[in-house]
């Protein structure tokens, strides 16, 4: 049905306004009781999809990668549509407008997007009041830095989010390779990046009291456009610094193969959807096979059917993520995942 009849009514339309637009229409479609109806449709409900990983019970691997509900305004109703998981933010801790608009560019004949949207939030303590009425929902919380914070300052921006957040989510990311952000991949530099990731760690400890002696686990978003080198330095900073796992991964300055018109292809951005769907699926086997599968992987990137999200998980993926998989298929894609992950299930370790 949403492919048929919803998309391409909202494919006429700007990105962003579609996105905005969407995210009202869901609003008011569940406070009218619509959730039930969504729940019926999309959510499959079976004990053999549930998965322990970092400590955490997933209800099943499928969720929403962060960037879709920045300011965690949406989290319940769009867990309504199956997922069993939610990752809000990228936040930061002051409110911020992002880069200029146009910022968001679909590419149709790649089903892929292009963005520079730059973090633009409400601010974490926008955020947080909103994440004290959640209901259950099982909730990541991404984080950065504000966009005028210099990089030697970045540290207290990611505390102060990690703070802020620490009471409301079920575990963190750190996003250090949105390549909106100027000078942010800087920090995935080993040195930068250890140092931050230890400084958080330290924080972790200090505040485990308030979560039953435990702490909060702390994941890595990285980029898909790191090095073979680059790639083994990351799986020696998630040892040393022993965070919980690793994100794989973020979106792309690569522009190889695309078929879309260079009007769209040229914009300036990180690229998602189709065309990431063979990269991702490399860094994740790459990390999963040199580490010994030393830490657990949730992978994301041009997952647009259930055989997508098959493949990164064989190729490692303890978890998965739907973002521009989301935008193109519609919520049934969740659903079609869980189903092809049963029916495999005798197949996945």
């Amino acid at each position: 049905m949403y492919k048929i009849f919803v998309r391409p009514f909202l494919f006429l339309l700007d990105p962003e306004k579609v996105h905005h637009f969407t995210f009202s229409l869901i609003g008011i479609l569940s406070s009218i009781g619509f959730s039930k109806i969504f729940r019926s449709l999309y959510v499959l409900e079976d004990q053999r999809l549930e998965r322990e990983v970092f400590g955490l019970k997933f209800k099943n691997p499928v969720g929403l990668a962060a960037g879709f509900d920045k300011d965690a305004k949406l989290y319940k109703e769009l867990s309504d549509f199956g997922f069993g998981f939610i990752e809000i933010g990228t936040l930061t801790p002051k409110a911020q407008e992002g880069n200029p608009k146009k910022r968001l560019f679909r590419l149709k004949a790649d089903k892929a997007l292009i963005n520079r949207m730059g973090f633009n939030n409400k601010g974490v303590f926008d955020a947080v009041e909103r994440l004290k009425k959640n209901p259950g929902v099982l909730i990541g919380g991404n984080i950065g830095k504000n966009k005028i914070t210099p990089n030697e300052n970045a540290v207290k921006d990611y505390l102060i989010c990690f703070d802020a957040l620490f009471d409301h989510v079920n575990y963190f990311v750190v996003n250090v390779s949105s390549p909106n952000t100027p000078g942010l991949r800087e920090l995935q530099d080993k040195e930068p990046l250890t140092a931050l990731l230890k400084e958080l760690k330290k924080e972790n400890e200090k505040y485990a009291h308030r979560n039953d002696g435990k702490e909060k686990p702390i994941l890595l978003k990285i980029a898909p456009d790191l090095t073979d080198a680059q790639l083994l330095d990351i799986i020696q900073i998630v040892t040393v610094t022993q965070i919980d796992g690793v994100i794989a991964t973020n979106t792309t300055i690569d522009r190889k193969n695309l078929k879309s018109e260079l009007v769209y292809t040229e914009e300036k951005g990180g690229l998602s959807g189709k065309p990431l769907a063979e990269r991702s699926t490399e860094v994740i086997r790459f990390l999963a096979e040199k580490s010994n599968k030393a830490f657990p992987i949730i992978g994301v990137g041009g997952i647009h059917s259930a055989q997508d999200a098959m493949e990164k998980l064989e190729a490692g993926a303890d978890l998965v993520q739907l973002y521009t998989g989301f935008v193109y298929e519609g919520p049934s894609l969740i659903k079609k995942i869980n189903k092809a992950i049963l029916q495999n299930s005798g197949q996945l370790q």
